[in-house]
């Protein structure tokens, strides 16, 4: 169950429609946050009671969409697509999709909020939703995994630059997480069991227990936790 306190504090969290994104938008809000839910279909947005449709891979759109919700106190960049594709055949398009939208937009939302909470002299703290993928070559993931790669470098020099500001910055990277997303790449039952037998725990991973991992890296109990990838995997990289 919850246990940290957000009263007071405006949360933005982009990618909120559905998996981690949407158990994180519930979990904040019942630590007493105003979470600002971000996604690209209004449908899977009607959960929450404040919203913002844009889609990231517009740069001056996401930067006037998230401008207006201003002032926000805490972000969760939880955005992500993925495309199937052997690394032969991984087109230019998909490649920038995957850039666009899992590296570019986290940093274009992340500029806007920084920028105004440094305007304000506050700290604030950021979370970037990153992959396991981001370590682990991965099977037909060449694009997702390197736009998760760059997500995770993005985050230490944001931690670096931030720092001094008392904006803390780091990622949540998860192993194979039990989502719409994941049952793109992971719903062939070989193909899962393989990955399975990798992970000491026996099991995926749960959208709540990383909305759980995000909720601790934002509040006051991770205050000197930054320019971390806190991989959240049952055991996988110990392997």
């Amino acid at each position: 169950m919850p246990s940290h306190d957000f009263i007071g504090k405006r949360i933005l969290v982009t990618g909120a429609g559905k998996g981690i994104g949407r158990q994180t938008v519930e979990w904040l809000s019942r630590c007493g946050a105003e979470v600002i839910a971000l996604g690209r279909n209004p449908a899977d947005l009607a959960y929450c009671e404040q919203t913002l449709v844009v889609d990231l891979a517009d740069v001056a759109a996401t930067q006037a969409a998230v401008a207006s919700m201003l002032p926000i106190d805490l972000l969760v960049n939880c955005a992500g697509v993925v495309e199937l594709e052997s690394f032969l055949d991984t087109s230019v398009q998909t490649f920038d999709q995957m850039i666009a939208v899992n590296t570019r937009a986290p940093m274009v939302v992340a500029q806007v909020v920084a920028r105004d909470l440094i305007a304000r002299g506050l700290p604030g703290a950021i979370v970037n939703v990153s992959s396991l993928a981001a370590a682990v070559g991965t099977r037909d993931h060449a694009a997702y995994c390197a736009s998760k790669a760059a997500l995770d470098a993005l985050t230490r020099v944001m931690a670096v630059e931030l720092g001094p500001y008392g904006i803390r910055v780091n990622s949540v990277n998860p192993v194979v997480t039990l989502t719409p997303m994941a049952d793109k790449a992971w719903s062939d039952p070989v193909k899962a069991a393989s990955m399975l037998s990798r992970i000491p725990l026996g099991r995926f991973v749960q959208p709540d227990e990383i909305a759980a991992t995000i909720a601790f890296l934002l509040s006051e109990d991770a205050a000197m936790i930054n320019g971390v990838t806190l991989t959240v995997d049952g055991g996988f990289s110990a392997g």
